[in-house]
C-alpha cells in the first residue's frame, strides 16, 4: 500500500480556506497513486482551544462531508481530523473516510493534552478505532495518544498500521520522533506520524513527519515545510516478522492488572 502524508501549515481556525488548500496535496497524493492520504491533527483549523468557534455538530460534521466528496472525487482513502461540538466539552477527533466516501472509523482522543489545557475544552474517548483499507487493519490515535504505549499495545494485536496525527510543538519533536520509533518497534507494525509545521500563536512546528516500518527503519521523514511524504507499505512483511519474532507471546497482562491493582494505579 501506498501512503502519503500531508504535512501542512494551516491558516489559524480558518477551516474554509484550509479547505481550499488541502485540494493541492490530495492532487499531489493521486498523482503520486497513493492509496492513502493522511493530514495532521485538527486538520483544517490548528490546535485551538475554541470549539465552539470551530467545532462541529456529530450529527452534520462539515469538514466529513467535505472530504467524503474529495474522496470520491478523488479515489482516495482519507484521514483527517476535527472538533466534534458538545456542551460542557468538545471532542477532538480523527476520522477515515473510502474512496466511496463512507465513514469508516471516526475515533475520540482518548488523552486530552492537560498540559496544553486541552482537557479544559476537550472531554477524552474511551474506545479504540479500526477500519480497514485493502486488507489492512489500520487504527488512529492522536497526538499526546503516543506518550501512552498502553492504548497501542491493545490495538496492535488486529493493526499492521497505527497513525499518529498531531500538532507537536517543536521544542519537544525529539519525543515525537523517538516514541514514533518506540511504538513500532514495540508493536511491531508500521506507524505514521503526521505533524504539522509553521506558527500558531506561540507555538512553533517543525514538522518531522515519519513514517516507521516494525523493525523502526524510517521510510519517510519531513522536513521544516510544507510537503507531501509518500511511502510503501508490505503487508507481507509485518505478518512474516511478526510470525518469525512473536514477542507479544511473552506479554502478560493478567499479571500487569495484578501488580497496577497492588500499585492502587
Amino acid at each position: 500500500m501506498r501512503i502519503a502524508l500531508a504535512q501542512t501549515e494551516p491558516l489559524w481556525e480558518a477551516k474554509y480556506e484550509n479547505f481550499e488548500r488541502a485540494e493541492r496535496f490530495l492532487q499531489e497524493a493521486r498523482e503520486g497513486q497513493a492509496e492513502l492520504i493522511l493530514f495532521p491533527e485538527m486538520s483544517m483549523t490548528g490546535f485551538s482551544m475554541h470549539p465552539e468557534k470551530i467545532g462541529e455538530p456529530a450529527e452534520e460534521p462539515e469538514t466529513l462531508n467535505y472530504f467524503a466528496k474529495k474522496a470520491v472525487e478523488y479515489g482516495l482513502y482519507i484521514g483527517v481530523g476535527y472538533v466534534e461540538y458538545r456542551e460542557p466539552k468538545s471532542y477532538n477527533r480523527y476520522a477515515m473516510i473510502s474512496p466511496k466516501g463512507e465513514i469508516l472509523t471516526d475515533y475520540r482522543k482518548i488523552h486530552p493534552f492537560t498540559f496544553g489545557t486541552e482537557s479544559v475544552h476537550y472531554a477524552g474517548g474511551d474506545s479504540l478505532s479500526f477500519c480497514k483499507v485493502g486488507d489492512w487493519t489500520i487504527a488512529p490515535f492522536i497526538c499526546y495518544d503516543l506518550r501512552f504505549p498502553e492504548i497501542f499495545q491493545l490495538a496492535s494485536p488486529q493493526a499492521e498500521l497505527i497513525v499518529v496525527p498531531a500538532n507537536w510543538p517543536e521544542d519537544r519533536v525529539e519525543h515525537f520522533k523517538t516514541l514514533l520509533k518506540a511504538r513500532a518497534i514495540e508493536n511491531q507494525c508500521y506507524i505514521a506520524g503526521i505533524n504539522r509545521v509553521g506558527h500558531a500563536r506561540t507555538s512553533v512546528y517543525s514538522g518531522d513527519s515519519m513514517i516507521v516500518d516494525p523493525l523502526g527503519r524510517e521510510l519517510a521523514h519531513g522536513g521544516r515545510r510544507e510537503e507531501l511524504l509518500v511511502a510503501d507499505l508490505d503487508l507481507e512483511m509485518v505478518r512474516k516478522y511478526r510470525a518469525a519474532f512473536p514477542a507479544k507471546i511473552d506479554r502478560k497482562p493478567e499479571l500487569y492488572r495484578k501488580l497496577a491493582d497492588g500499585l492502587h494505579i
